[in-house]
């Protein structure tokens, strides 16, 4: 995962077209020029230019002349890269998020490398029942112990195999389910969650208000880490599943938010919250 400068600003909230900027930029290799996104877009220049200083100002994109750049901390790094990191803290987390999740129960899994390691730690449960926008989520559990799994529509996107946009959550809206398994990119106690990608975001907070449990499962390097954009406010998730104690701040947000916290390297689970 592609670690942010600790002093970046914050992207709490987007409008659709800053999305559609930062994704159409993110899928021509991180810059455009301003003529170039008004003809993409189908908008004028002088829409894009608004929206783009809104994204400067934030610290999302960097402007040249007559053209704009994704900044360097925003790109995440291939998602098959970010599966291999730490690949022991996230099986772990998996293991014991395994032993929450039983036969049978309702979840949504979206499309975080540590999610994918869930999927596979998820493969000898019988009739789940699985929302996901992830290929690789509906490529570990479909057809498995008469598993039913539900992929979310919309174009896949080539560097994560996950599908995204208003398709995409159209199709969530129907569902209502008991958990939703969550990635996140960086957590600290002044912001608390926060992910580098603007649709990711969109994707999670949907599917968080259609869970009755809502799970955040991070490894310790995610700790006072940060990242563009807020996933929500931290008291919206009910529990933190990670390999490490995470710093006392951090602790002192969960607690203050009513978040509970799993570690892996314990059989029993650490309330941190009231």
């Amino acid at each position: 995962m592609a670690k942010a400068n600790a002093t970046e600003p914050l992207i709490k909230h987007t409008n659709h077209r800053e999305r559609e900027i930062l994704e159409t930029l993110q899928q021509h290799g991180g810059s455009g020029r301003i003529h170039w996104l008004a003809e993409t877009l189908n908008v004028s220049e002088e829409t894009i230019r608004r929206n783009v200083k809104t994204l400067a100002n934030a610290g999302a994109v960097r402007k040249v002349h007559g053209g704009v750049h994704i900044t360097g901390g925003h790109v995440e790094e291939p998602f098959n890269t970010r599966f291999s990191e730490n690949s022991f803290q996230k099986q772990a987390i998996a293991a014991h998020l395994a032993k929450i999740i039983c036969s049978g129960d309702t979840l949504f899994l979206d499309i975080g490398s540590t999610t994918a390691h869930i999927a596979a730690a998820l493969q000898n449960h019988r009739d789940l029942f699985v929302v996901t926008n992830s290929l690789s989520v509906a490529q570990s559990l479909a057809s498995r112990n008469n598993n039913r799994v539900f992929l979310a529509g919309g174009e896949l996107r080539a560097h994560d195999g996950g599908a995204f946009g208003r398709e995409a959550l159209e199709y969530v809206r129907q569902f209502n389910v008991q958990y939703a398994v969550l990635s996140v990119a960086a957590i600290n106690a002044s912001a608390g969650f926060m992910l580098h990608d603007v649709e990711e975001a969109e994707f999670s907070r949907e599917i968080s208000s259609r869970a009755r449990i809502r799970i955040v499962a991070a490894d310790s390097s995610k700790f006072n880490q940060t990242g563009p954009i807020i996933l929500s406010d931290p008291s919206d998730f009910d529990m933190l599943i990670s390999d490490q104690m995470p710093p006392a701040d951090i602790c002192d947000m969960l607690h203050k938010s009513e978040v509970e916290l799993v570690l892996t390297d314990d059989n029993s689970r650490n309330r941190e919250s009231a």
